[in-house]
């Protein structure tokens, strides 16, 4: 998958920006605050979700623009295909609804991932591994939903089946039993599928992962656990949550939350050459981690829909010495696919094989570079 063209609109800090890339690597370098994690944050919101930052809509408008932001970009999704113009934005009518065109129709966000599958590493990210459950879920749903698109509409309604039950759980003395079942049984049904392409996911990643060597890239081995930290070895069916859910409505209306199912599950990584859990890895290990996780993910996404992911790696290369550096920019090279990258110096990127698209982003500008 690569992107041919990217535009944008009063978004953030580029008041009307366009770049022409071709396959391979696209480096961006220019001072902090310069624009170009935007940059990467416009690609991102080109695939289902809120994007890299996850932001509110109204907050990637540009300070001073008048109406709303446009995304556009258009998309090499197959080699058999022409290309495919992919666009979001808000119009300035409707500041809190988000659009989305698929060359030229109005489409749902959920299909922007039958086009492009995108997958990111920011800075922000390297304390996954530390953080909240909800992140590391969140983490492992979008590597699910670049290798199965209709991950998110099942996601979508089983969350909405979620939070309807909660109301009703929240008097539940005087709610109907029915309506509660029946929520319960879309909660089976949804839910069961969500396990299953997060458990296949999990097992496609392993095989990938079994492969790399320990070094220069630490491996990490993958486990679904549940809510009280125990593996998940059995994917849940339908008829098995169904009852569960039935099972807890008096402990869940107590606790003023669904406390079991699938969205209290979460990802735990171990350090495959120490044993050590990636929470108690050194920050250096915990990166290595989640960079060696992304580019094995990428031969899953190639492997599994014929066509890599566009990768967004943002300030990875000044955080790597230049061993892991070059060992990097070589796999991303043989491995074939886009994969931008963004540094405060353009000699982070000297050595990069080609080929490579080079950019100067300088207070919103930018320059070929």
């Amino acid at each position: 998958m690569t992107l041919i063209r990217l535009s944008l609109t009063d978004f953030r800090n580029h008041a009307a920006a366009e770049l022409m890339a071709g396959p391979g690597l696209v480096a961006l370098h220019g001072d902090n605050g310069a624009g170009k994690t935007n940059i990467l944050e416009a690609i991102s919101l080109l695939a289902p979700g809120r994007g890299l930052r996850r932001a509110a809509l109204g907050d990637m408008v540009r300070d001073g623009a008048s109406g709303g932001f446009a995304v556009f970009a258009e998309v090499l999704a197959r080699d058999d295909l022409a290309p495919v113009s992919l666009g979001t934005g808000i119009d300035p009518p409707h500041p809190g609804r988000r659009v989305v065109r698929i060359n030229g129709s109005a489409a749902a966000a959920a299909s922007l991932g039958e086009w492009l599958a995108v997958l990111w590493l920011t800075p922000a990210m390297d304390r996954l591994f530390i953080e909240t459950a909800g992140n590391r879920r969140r983490f492992l749903d979008r590597l699910v939903l670049a290798l199965d698109p209709r991950h998110a509409q099942h996601s979508n309604r089983y969350e909405a089946a979620l939070r309807a039950r909660g109301k009703l759980l929240a008097d539940l003395s005087s709610a109907d039993p029915q309506w509660i079942a029946s929520l319960e049984a879309q909660l089976g049904e949804h839910g069961a599928v969500m396990d299953a392409a997060r458990q296949a996911t999990l097992a496609a990643l392993s095989v990938e992962l079994a492969d790399q060597p320990d070094a220069p890239f630490a491996r990490p081995l993958l486990t679904l656990v549940d809510s009280e930290g125990m593996a998940r070895t059995v994917a849940h069916d339908e008829e098995s949550l169904r009852a569960l859910f039935a099972a807890r409505r008096r402990i869940d209306a107590v606790a003023g939350r669904a406390t079991a199912g699938p969205h209290r599950d979460d990802l735990m990584a171990v350090h495959a050459a120490t044993g050590r859990t990636a929470a108690r890895c050194s920050t250096g290990e915990q990166k290595a981690m989640l960079l060696s996780l992304v580019l094995a993910h990428s031969d899953c996404v190639a492997r599994a829909r014929g066509q890599r992911p566009v990768l967004l790696l943002d300030e990875v290369a000044a955080h790597l010495d230049p061993l892991r550096r070059g060992a990097l920019y070589a796999r991303l090279a043989a491995q074939g696919g886009q994969a931008w990258l963004t540094g405060t110096e353009a000699a982070l990127f000297a050595d990069m094989p080609g080929p490579v698209t080079r950019f100067a982003i300088a207070g919103g500008r930018i320059a070929a570079g």
